[in-house]
This record gives C-alpha cells, sequence and structure tokens, in this order.
C-alpha cells in the first residue's frame, strides 16, 4: 500500500493550486486522510485533515483559504489552496490510515511530498 503525491509547484502569492493523494494497494478501507507540511528548518505540522465522514478539521493559519476532500471511490484526498501566501512555502506530504487487506488494525501510511513555492 503506497499513497503518491502530486499538484505541487510555483505560484506567485494570491495564486491558487490544488494537491492530490491517492492510495493504492491492497486496501479494505482509508479512513482518516490529511496533509501536513514542513517548511526548511521548521516542524512537520498538520494543515488539515478530513475523517471517513467527511468531519474536517484545519490549521488555523490556513482556515477560509484551503479546503480538504475526499473521494472515497478512488481512495483520494485533495487539498484545495487558495489565496496563498509565501509562508506557504513548504514541502506537504498526505498520510491516511488505512486497513490492509489481509491484515488487523489500520497501518499509518504517508506519501513521498510534493513542493509548494509560493514567490512573492
Amino acid at each position: 500500500v503506497q499513497l503518491q503525491a502530486s499538484g505541487g509547484g510555483l505560484v506567485q502569492a494570491g495564486g491558487s493550486l490544488r494537491l492530490s493523494c491517492a492510495a493504492s494497494g491492497s486496501i479494505d478501507r482509508v479512513n482518516d486522510m490529511a496533509w501536513y507540511r514542513q517548511a526548511p528548518g521548521k516542524q512537520r505540522d498538520l494543515v488539515a485533515r478530513v475523517t471517513s465522514g467527511d468531519s474536517t478539521n484545519y490549521a488555523d493559519s490556513v482556515k477560509g483559504r484551503f479546503t480538504i476532500s475526499r473521494d472515497n471511490a478512488k481512495n483520494t484526498v485533495y487539498l484545495l489552496m487558495n489565496t496563498l501566501k509565501p509562508e506557504d512555502t513548504a514541502v506537504y506530504y498526505c498520510r491516511a490510515q488505512i486497513r490492509k487487506t489481509g491484515y488487523s488494525g489500520q497501518f499509518d501510511i504517508w506519501g513521498q511530498g510534493t513542493l509548494v513555492t509560493v514567490s512573492s
């Protein structure tokens, strides 16, 4: 089972980007999905999370600008980022709690990260 993130890039301040992260492999169920980010020299922080029931929560710094959503049929989570600021520059990582086929319990899986750079 793996997560593949995409959609990062270079954008000017005030612009928008949409990140995608798809889970693949022998999956029974995908529970919580989330996006984190890590700026150079800083710790990795939660940006947004969506549960299997579509409840969401956001970091205060992105509320009103970012929207997390998921497509359960595709095992994919999205992050729509609007009104981007230079301080949003970071590597963005997706994370999912996944029940694998043939295993009990759930596994905590991370994607490989995608770089978002916002120029001023």
